[in-house]
């Protein structure tokens, strides 16, 4: 097992922690809910909101569901953390409004306090009831404590969606919804310390393009090490955090038809698709389970949506299409699960990522999610700082015979929408970037049919040697190395 670095790994967040700080400036009681992908901080953003609001921290967390386990034994963990943080009874509670009345009888309105039940569809998995009792809870108990803030917080996010936030139960009870997105660049970067400004982009680009900004696997890097060292230690050991991770974050996440979800996840892995295109690989026709299983990896942080806006009529398009935004989950399905007996018994080589059979187009996939995953940080450096995007995301369409020149099909790595413009965003990681990069994003932008009053922009975001020729021809509107994205 990979030894975890001893350092202060709490970093960025800002904009997180000021909407949760906000809420001690009310005169009531705050009810949060807190959703987002497995090992991405939410209990750790919670728990730095109740250090830097200097205010009383109680967690309560459900347990793994596991075969024969019952609303008794969560119960009973409930009572145990309650009692270990409060001194309070140990004594398993009847039933989960009892637990919640015990709860509310440690919590004092001499100063702050920040409740967090976290894997809070655990302590619910055997008790259908546990979402309209927490409801009457809340306004029965916790909504009279002034000084409050009860955080419902877990990584099954489709759960806490149809059971809080879409909840009519719940309208008009809800403070704040918090998503917890991957970190930002420049913040991934400083988990390389000091070492970062020596350290070549290219190492950095390799380890996220594994990793993505999920801080738990960022704390694993000893930025002592070269990029393929790290990515040996955390995917090719036995036992090792990104070996082992998948399959537990996935059966945590899916609560319903793991395997079924599973095989619509590995249809995005070579490139996006549409609800129709997935359900014809996998040699099924079109049904409302491919949906719903596309909607459960959207909310586990999986999946996203492309471009929703048409650029060249202004309304939505017709037919959604879905891109597997987590490189983590890419790199897992690609190149560690089929080598999981190798890596168990010890015997996987790994020297450099060249050895992997067709890493190319996975590290060019995953360096264009790194860019979409960041738009918003690009939107200053493309002079979009100011605009109202209605639109960003990649946008790829068909060509055919009918359509000719414009109009034809052509793909945008990152389309960025605004009322007055098209920003077409190309993302390039190539050693060598000559002129020709230029026609490609010519072509792309004759491609596309403009509404009146609409004009285009072009803008490059690339990793390599760019041309002197390209770089002075003068025809992007920006032109951005991925190292500014980092902060470097």
């Amino acid at each position: 097992m990979i030894r975890r670095m001893k350092r202060n790994s709490f970093f960025g967040r800002d904009d997180l922690l000021g909407q949760l700080a906000s809420l001690f400036d009310k005169r009531t009681a705050s009810l949060v809910t807190c959703r987002g992908r497995r090992r991405i901080g939410k209990s750790t953003l919670v728990k730095e909101f109740a250090r830097r609001s200097d205010a009383r921290f109680i967690k309560l967390e459900g347990l793994r569901p596991e075969p024969g386990m019952t609303n008794a034994d969560q119960l009973a963990f409930f009572a145990t953390k309650l009692a270990s943080q409060t001194g309070c009874s140990k004594t398993v509670p009847e039933d989960w409004y009892s637990a919640f009345v015990r709860l509310d009888s440690v919590i004092s309105d001499r100063g702050k306090t920040v409740v967090l039940l976290d894997e809070i569809s655990w302590m619910a998995f055997d008790d259908k009831t546990f979402p309209s009792v927490l409801k009457n809870a809340w306004d029965d108990l916790f909504k009279a404590h002034p000084r409050l803030v009860l955080v419902a917080c877990g990584s099954v996010s489709s759960w806490i969606r149809d059971n809080i936030v879409a909840s009519k139960a719940f309208v008009g009870r809800r403070s704040l919804d918090v998503v917890v997105p991957e970190l930002p660049l420049k913040d991934c970067v400083k988990f390389w310390g000091n070492r970062a400004g020596r350290v070549d982009p290219r190492e950095i680009i390799d380890v996220l393009s594994v990793t993505g900004g999920v801080p738990r696997y960022l704390e694993e890097i000893n930025p002592r090490l070269s990029a393929a060292e790290n990515i040996r230690r955390l995917c090719y050991m036995p036992n090792s955090v990104l070996r082992t991770d998948f399959d537990d974050m996935f059966n945590d996440v899916i609560t319903r038809k793991q395997k079924y979800v599973a095989r619509v996840l590995k249809t995005f892995v070579d490139g996006p698709k549409s609800g129709a295109e997935a359900a014809q690989s996998m040699g099924v026709e079109k049904c409302g389970d491919i949906n719903d299983a596309i909607q459960v990896l959207q909310e586990a942080g999986f999946v996203a949506e492309e471009c929703s806006v048409n650029p060249e009529t202004g309304t939505e398009l017709r037919e959604r299409r879905f891109r597997l935004k987590d490189n983590y989950s890419r790199f897992y399905l690609k190149f560690i699960e089929r080598n999981k007996t190798v890596i168990d018994a010890g015997a996987f080589s790994l020297a450099s990522l060249d050895e992997l059979d067709g890493i190319d187009a996975v590290l060019g996939l995953a360096f264009e999610n790194l860019v979409v995953n960041n738009y918003r940080d690009l939107l200053p450096l493309l002079h979009l700082d100011g605009a109202l995007v209605v639109s960003a995301g990649p946008f790829r369409r068909a060509g055919t015979k009918s359509r000719g020149g414009a109009g034809s099909g052509c793909q945008v790595d990152l389309l960025i929408q605004t009322r007055r413009a098209l920003c077409f965003v190309e993302v390039k990681r190539k050693k060598e970037i000559g002129r020709e990069v230029i026609e490609e994003v010519d072509r792309k932008v004759r491609a596309v049919k403009r509404p009146e009053g609409v004009s285009a922009r072009t803008a490059l975001v690339y990793d390599g040697r760019l041309s002197p020729v390209a770089a002075a021809d003068g025809y992007f509107d920006a032109i951005v190395p991925f190292r500014r994205l980092l902060g470097l």
